[in-house]
């Protein structure tokens, strides 16, 4: 069976290699000169002209990733040599907040929230009987409720220091707006899921390297094809249902693994041929993709003179208060994590506005949460179109698109947000089902 694989992100490396395990042949196309999709490796340099290389956003993964983690194995990464494994944390440079100790579920909650430091008692209890409270519940709760909803009526504090944060670390989304059910998904999944579940896996390398990178080698040296700097110009659908042509080469099957609107655009161009059977479905699923709204990640790296340790943070990352004229939610200290000593990466997301007035709000951020003078700003990257908003009740494009037709990515219909684990696991699902000639609306790797 041939199968094109258009995207080389995450979730379509995933369904290439799901493809290629089942004994296919097939061809990637990816428009960008490298692969990984919003997960990837950028260059950038110093002002003496040394050479970084960084990413385009900072990413966490975590210890229920378990399709990620095996990804990575598949493709003959080290996950423990790759990524930094470290008990759920979210401390601030104070030492006030949260962090998990090393025991099973629900003890290393439990524990964790009755250590928590700054907190009252109160406050500990009221997380508590929260935590109960949706574990009574089955981590469910009506589609149309937000998060802020769920945690109404706890203190003031665990909403801005442990809730806001994360949710927005979680589903990029703020608390008021974001999906109660998706965020009970995600804790459940990975809180509660088992030993090691909730930990933080920290990358040690590029994002590149982790996996993408990684997966085109596997893949090359298994007969597929891997085009970079090759976009997918048209689709259609061959006559009497005998498969697909891309760009005029004969499929038969096509994984559509790049980003919603591209997809949609693709889409939307197989329906004014289609037979009129398929022209609702189609122009429907177009439709969804297109309305989907997003929200911008901004990573703002920067330099700063070491410590006499060569560490410029007490921990790998820390999470920050951000605010009014403070927009950065956590920090990462990249010299504690592979990358050269005195390198920073400030996240902010939900972001928005002029550049350079959020590059000097992290500096005076830096200066007054972390006591970080004469820092340098590296590198600014902003990735617009992060992720989807997840809301509540939200109606994503499914899977299946038409006969031999699939969708995969982070923004395609499924339990998880916009997260690494979202997207390969739908490209896995959606590799698999190609192959399999399934139809229907979900496939699912649970």
């Amino acid at each position: 069976m041939r199968v094109a694989v258009v995207g080389a992100g995450w979730a379509g490396m995933a369904a290439a290699v799901a493809a290629v395990e089942r004994g296919h042949n097939v061809t990637v196309f990816e428009a960008a000169r490298t692969v990984g999709g919003r997960a990837r490796t950028v260059l950038a340099a110093q002002a003496d002209g040394t050479a970084l290389a960084l990413d385009n956003g900072q990413h966490i993964l975590i210890g229920a990733y378990s399709e990620s983690l095996r990804l990575m194995r598949t493709c003959g990464v080290d996950p423990d040599a790759a990524l930094l494994r470290l008990p759920l944390t979210l401390r601030f440079a104070d030492g006030s907040g949260l962090q998990w100790p090393d025991l099973p579920p629900p003890l290393d909650a439990v524990l964790g929230i009755a250590r928590a430091r700054g907190w009252t008692w109160r406050e500990r209890l009221a997380l508590l009987r929260t935590a109960k409270r949706w574990q009574r519940q089955r981590f469910a709760c009506p589609p149309e409720a937000t998060v802020a909803e769920l945690c109404k009526g706890l203190p003031r504090r665990l909403s801005s220091e442990f809730i806001e944060p994360l949710c927005v670390a979680a589903l990029n989304t703020p608390a008021h707006e974001a999906s109660g059910q998706v965020f009970l998904r995600v804790l459940q999944d990975s809180l509660f899921s088992g030993p090691g579940g909730s930990n933080l896996l920290l990358p040690r390398t590029e994002l590149g390297a982790v996996f993408p990178e990684a997966a085109a080698r596997w893949l090359r040296t298994r007969g597929a094809i891997v085009c970079t700097g090759t976009r997918v110009h048209e689709l259609q659908a061959q006559a009497g249902g005998a498969g697909w042509t891309a760009n005029g080469l004969p499929f038969d099957g096509v994984v559509l693994a790049t980003a919603s609107a591209e997809a949609a655009r693709l889409v939307s161009r197989i329906a004014q041929t289609a037979p009129f059977d398929l022209t609702v479905p189609l122009c429907d699923w177009a439709g969804a993709a297109q309305a989907l709204r997003f929200q911008a990640i901004t990573t703002v790296y920067a330099l700063a003179a070491t410590s006499a340790t060569g560490k410029l943070l007490s921990a790998p990352m820390l999470a920050l208060r951000s605010g009014d004229g403070r927009p950065a939610q956590f920090v990462f200290d990249r010299g504690q994590l592979g990358g050269p000593a005195g390198l920073l990466a400030f996240v902010v997301s939900t972001s928005g506005g002029d550049r350079v007035r959020l590059e000097q709000e992290i500096l005076a951020q830096a200066h007054a949460e972390l006591g970080l003078e004469g820092l340098e700003i590296v590198q600014t990257v902003v990735e617009k179109r992060a992720t989807f908003a997840c809301t509540p009740a939200l109606e994503r494009p499914g899977a299946h698109v038409a006969p031999g037709l699939w969708a995969c990515g982070d923004f395609v219909a499924g339990p998880y947000p916009a997260t690494l684990e979202g997207a390969v696991r739908s490209g896995t699902a959606a590799g698999l089902a190609v192959c399999d000639g399934e139809v229907g609306g979900h496939t699912s790797i649970d």
